[in-house]
């Protein structure tokens, strides 16, 4: 679960719905002063939020860019039915397409964790909308094995436990902080308050196609679309070993990004975003 350093929006950003052919999405959107060189649709992944940029809108915004942060459907600010079928893969592809659309077209695309396998597929469905793809802490095909049981225990327990019920028993899992290196209570509560207004059949549906994903990386390398794989020197959910050889079957622009885990766009943004910038900026 990406943990946002702040929760304030910076001044080139504002907060408000974006209307698109497939419905209303909160959005963070973030703008340079001057004409801008490109626009970035930024979509969050597994239990995240448009939120888990928040650090990335100011460098981005100043290097040139418009940034938009988005929630999906069914994620925290974005509303969504209880139904499994809204959040199949290939429904959440066409919701990016219509964000890409109602944005104007060749967008800079990024995705975080699953986020980077919804945007796969928006790409492998229409590339038509997006001038690159950005894939952010996120691998070829399934997660790690390692990971897949916890995400099997979470997906069954939100089949039969309401969603302030699973948050006790996730935090009664997490392992002690050191003093001194707590999470601020502020998020602490942003992060139950973005649980508990998530649709419980978006996390179990998404937390499904972690687990099924199948390996579509020749089928992406086909695309000629510019690709780029950033990731942390570490990561739970892919290792990134696993990351190096989709690179380089891509034939992608490839950044790790020193001092970072599963989400550098939190925990290295400054970094981060430049790696962002110049990439976009070569395209």
């Amino acid at each position: 679960m990406s943990r946002p350093p702040t929760l304030s929006l910076p001044p080139c950003a504002s907060a408000y719905r974006l209307v698109t052919a497939r419905g209303e999405f909160a959005v963070h959107d973030a703008r340079p002063e001057r004409a801008p060189l490109g626009t970035a649709l930024l979509v969050p992944g597994f239990t995240g939020s448009k939120e888990d940029f928040i650090a990335l809108l100011a460098p981005l915004a100043a290097a040139g860019f418009r940034a938009v942060a988005v929630d999906g459907r069914g994620q925290y600010e974005s509303p969504g039915p209880r139904d499994v079928a809204a959040y199949e893969q290939g429904a959440l592809a066409q919701d990016v397409l219509a964000q890409a659309r109602a944005l104007g077209g060749r967008v800079h695309l990024l995705g975080h964790s699953c986020g980077g396998l919804v945007c796969r597929a928006a790409v492998l469905t229409d590339p038509g909308p997006f001038r690159s793809l950005t894939v952010l802490s996120s691998g070829p095909a399934a997660i790690d094995p390692a990971q897949q049981n916890r995400v099997r225990m979470l997906i069954d327990a939100l089949g039969t436990l309401d969603m302030a019920t699973v948050w006790q028993a996730m935090r009664a899992l997490d392992p002690p902080e050191a003093p001194g290196a707590g999470t601020p209570s502020e998020i602490g509560e942003f992060l139950r308050r973005r649980w508990l207004a998530t649709v419980p059949e978006q996390l179990i549906t998404t937390g499904r196609q972690m687990l099924e994903e199948p390996d579509r990386v020749d089928e992406l390398a086909a695309v000629p679309l510019p690709k780029h794989l950033v990731s942390g020197t570490v990561d739970y959910a892919w290792p990134v070993p696993l990351i190096d050889k989709m690179a380089a079957r891509l034939a992608a622009r490839r950044t790790v990004v020193p001092g970072a885990e599963h989400s550098p766009n939190a925990e290295r943004p400054m970094e981060t975003a430049a790696a962002l910038a110049a990439f976009w900026g070569e395209h």
